[in-house]
C-alpha cells in the first residue's frame, strides 16, 4: 500500500482579511469554504500602489468589498484568472467596474481541450469570461515592481494558468497543485494526459 500523502491542512484564513505573503504579494481569501475550495478561494494582490488582482473568486459581494477594501489608495492595472471555474474568474467582473482595469487569461472556459466543445453542461465553468489579453505560455505580464510569467498547465481545466512571481521566487499555482489536497482532473475540460505531462 502506499505511503498517505502529507497534506498540509493547518492554514487558518479568515475571510477579508488581508495577509501579507512575500515582499510583492497579499492574500485574501474568499468566504466560500467547501470541499472543493478547502477555506475557500484564495485572491492575490501582486504589487504595491499599481497591482495586480488574481483570481477575485466567485460573485459574492462580500469578496469584492473585500478586495478592493485592501487595495483602497492603489490603482488595480490588471485582474487576471488562473483559470475559469466558478470560484476563481466570476468575480471578475465585479473588480473590473470598480477600478477599470483590463483582465488577462490563457483564454475562455474550454479553450485547448482535447475534446468537443461546447460540452453539454457549463457546470462548474464561468461561460461568461473572455479575457481583455489572452496570455500565452512563457508571456512575462509586467507591473510597477513585478513580473508574473505564465506557464500554461492544463489538465485540471484546459485553459489553467500558473503565474510565477519572479521577485519574490514564488508560484501561484491556482488549482494546479494545492497543499491540502490533490487537484481534481474533470472530463470533458479536465484532462489527467495533460495534468501528468
Amino acid at each position: 500500500m502506499a505511503d498517505a500523502i502529507p497534506f498540509n491542512r493547518a492554514f487558518d484564513a479568515e475571510p477579508g482579511e488581508v495577509v501579507t505573503l512575500t515582499p510583492h504579494l497579499r492574500r485574501v481569501t474568499s468566504p466560500n469554504p467547501s470541499m472543493f475550495t478547502f477555506k475557500g478561494t484564495n485572491t492575490y494582490i501582486v504589487g504595491h500602489g499599481r497591482v495586480a488582482v488574481v483570481d477575485p473568486g466567485p460573485v459574492s459581494e462580500a469578496q469584492a468589498a473585500a478586495i478592493l477594501k485592501a487595495v483602497a489608495g492603489e490603482t488595480v492595472t490588471h485582474i487576471i484568472a488562473t483559470h475559469t471555474h466558478n470560484d476563481h474568474s466570476p468575480g471578475i467582473p465585479a473588480i473590473q467596474k470598480a477600478t477599470g482595469a483590463p483582465t488577462y487569461g490563457f483564454g475562455p472556459h474550454g479553450i485547448g481541450a482535447r475534446r468537443d466543445w461546447p460540452f453539454d453542461s457549463p457546470e462548474g465553468g464561468d461561460m461568461g469570461f473572455n479575457p481583455d489579453h489572452r496570455v500565452a505560455d512563457g508571456e512575462l505580464i509586467r507591473g510597477d515592481g513585478w513580473t508574473l510569467e505564465a506557464i500554461h498547465t492544463p489538465g485540471h481545466i484546459s485553459n489553467h494558468l500558473c503565474l510565477a512571481l519572479k521577485e519574490d521566487n514564488v508560484l501561484l499555482s491556482g488549482d494546479h497543485v494545492m497543499g491540502w489536497s490533490t487537484s481534481i482532473v474533470s472530463p470533458p475540460d479536465g484532462d489527467m494526459t495533460h495534468y501528468m505531462a
